[in-house]
């Protein structure tokens, strides 16, 4: 056992190469591991990452159930404005900050990017940087994730410092529907945003309390930027929707 094992800053990658049945036990481990663990399934998918895309699809029908909403309310009270008036949608849209919306939602995309290279490296085993900080090329699962966890926490920021210009305003949920339609879409997205930044730190922390990366975190880290790339996806179409479309 090396010194640099016993200090953690390291973490240890397991290898394909372990594949007996029996628990194994690599090079700086102190309990033996399962081989399920080190290694994934041979000629099945694996059942986290299918379960993932299964729960995405039915959260995916929630969202689904948003639009239908938004765009039916919109309609309605288009078609009951009196001609030749402003439609409540169009008052209400035009309290809304389209450059911080904007700013926000390339912010968000970019980090569907440094997650995506944080997956990368995880399916190389590559868990911590290898170079200098400022070499980009060398980062491993645990700086892409960071940035990615700052992007994301950004665009938080981002969203609640609209919230508090609206509210300050005198928009509220409860001020007319328009305000009803907008908050609960942009909210409960925003909340689906954050529990992503809470399993980025999950993911984060099992680096570094755990000796040897296994196959089972990179799985973790891979299930993780599915959820994320979803809330990407269905934000640049919230953003399309509200902010554009008016």
């Amino acid at each position: 056992m090396t010194s640099r094992s016993l200090s953690g800053r390291m973490p240890l990658v397991a290898t394909h190469s372990q594949t007996s049945s029996a628990p194994a036990l690599p090079s700086g481990a102190v309990h033996p591991i399962a081989s399920a663990r080190l290694n994934p399934p041979k000629g099945r998918p694996d059942m986290v990452a299918l379960g993932t895309w299964l729960w995405l699809a039915s959260d995916l029908m929630f969202f689904a159930t948003l639009f239908a909403a938004y765009f039916m309310i919109r309609q309605v009270t288009t078609d009951a404005a009196a001609p030749g008036t402003q439609t409540l949608w169009q008052m209400g849209h035009a309290t809304l900050s389209i450059p911080l919306a904007g700013v926000d939602t390339l912010i968000l995309v970019s980090s569907s990017v440094t997650c995506q290279m944080g997956v990368m490296a995880a399916e190389h085993g590559k868990v911590s940087r290898s170079s200098g900080l400022l070499n980009v090329g060398k980062w491993g699962l645990r700086e892409w994730y960071i940035l990615t966890f700052i992007m994301g926490a950004l665009f938080i920021a981002g969203q609640s410092l609209e919230y508090a210009s609206l509210i300050h305003d005198g928009h509220t949920i409860s001020s007319n529907v328009y305000f009803s339609a907008f908050f609960l879409a942009t909210g409960f997205h925003g909340l689906h945003v954050t529990g992503g930044l809470i399993a980025f730190l999950f993911v984060l922390g099992r680096t570094y309390m755990t000796r040897t990366f296994t196959h089972e975190q990179a799985v973790s880290a891979m299930v993780i930027s599915y959820y994320w790339h979803f809330v990407d996806f269905v934000w640049i179409i919230l953003f399309s929707a509200i902010y554009l479309l008016g």
